[in-house]
């Protein structure tokens, strides 16, 4: 076995796995709190890349333009919640579905009319265009920076869930949203806070992701399925079952698709191996989402109190 090779589809599912986190952290709770499903989560993922594309542009520094990034895309998170979510929280799901479907299509046109058609690419700073010599392994500097910066961020998050006043309050409304109103918390204000946190995690992915990728329209409609995949195994409200259910989808989909063949092969023919691999491995992190949904439907890491 290429041990070198295996190590660097380690951290490529690691750099997955904490992009996916970064989007299902503020996802889990915005549902886990509010119960509101939210399809346009997707869209602060580009909202993110774009404008930091934007200030990295004019200014040449990677750093100015995830600063900006993050504070406008908390400003226009908070207004979406002001202007719109909030007046969805006591509809249905299928008024949550309809209203941010719309809002996909909203944020997608707006992208096209102020940056056009054509995508945006981030040039990285000289410091974060080498490499990086472990021995043997050779690793993109970037890379290591993306997941350095996955972990920085789960750990701050760690800290304001468990050692902060909002943090506590966070907690409480996943578990028990009623309680906290009629002990007197001023709800809205809560809500507001928890959906533009949720939606500068996302805009925060969107920005390290988009060096490698480019910002592109849509860019963030494929990957906020895989986040409800996360949220879901992981546990509705639960940063913590974010965090694990990440890493664990973000390995599964890297390492099958990069070894899944070979696991077949020993079973079947090469020629039927390497038509099947490519299709199951697809398929891996769904089949992940059933069985969980068919024997722990609360996912692996429910929050404290949940049933």
């Amino acid at each position: 076995m290429d041990w070198n090779l295996l190590i660097t589809q380690v951290l490529n599912g690691l750099q997955l796995g904490l992009l996916l986190f970064l989007l299902a952290s503020g996802l889990t709770l915005i549902f886990g709190i509010m119960d509101f499903i939210n399809l346009s989560h997707g869209s602060f993922y580009m909202i993110g890349a774009y404008f930091c594309g934007t200030v990295v542009s004019m200014s040449g520094s990677l750093l100015s333009g995830i600063v900006v990034g993050l504070i406008c895309t908390f400003a226009i998170g908070a207004a979406v919640e002001w202007f719109i979510a909030r007046r969805l929280y006591r509809s249905d799901h299928l008024d949550h579905v309809l209203v941010t479907f719309g809002l996909i299509l909203v944020f997608d046109t707006l992208v096209h009319m102020v940056w056009g058609a054509a995508g945006m690419a981030i040039p990285l700073p000289e410091v974060l265009n080498g490499q990086v010599s472990l021995g043997t392994l050779v690793l993109p500097t970037y890379r290591l920076v993306i997941i350095m910066s996955g972990l920085l961020v789960a750990a701050i998050l760690y800290i304001m869930v468990s050692k902060t006043r909002l943090g506590m309050l966070i907690r409480a409304g996943a578990s028990n949203r009623t309680m906290v109103e009629a002990l007197g918390v001023n709800i809205n204000k809560l809500f507001l806070i928890v959906f533009a946190i949720g939606a500068t995690m996302s805009g925060f992915a969107g920005m390290l992701i988009a060096p490698i990728t480019e910002a592109s329209i849509g860019m963030g409609n494929e990957i906020i399925i895989i986040a409800f995949v996360v949220v879901i195994v992981g546990g509705i409200g639960s940063i913590k079952g974010a965090f694990y259910a990440a890493l664990i989808i973000g390995l599964m989909d890297t390492l099958g698709r990069s070894y899944l063949d070979d696991v077949l092969e020993l079973s079947m023919p090469t020629k039927y191996a390497e038509t099947a691999a490519p299709a199951l491995s697809a398929m891996l992190v769904y089949i992940l989402m059933a069985v969980v949904l068919a024997f722990r439907p609360q996912g692996l890491f429910p929050p404290a109190g949940s049933k």
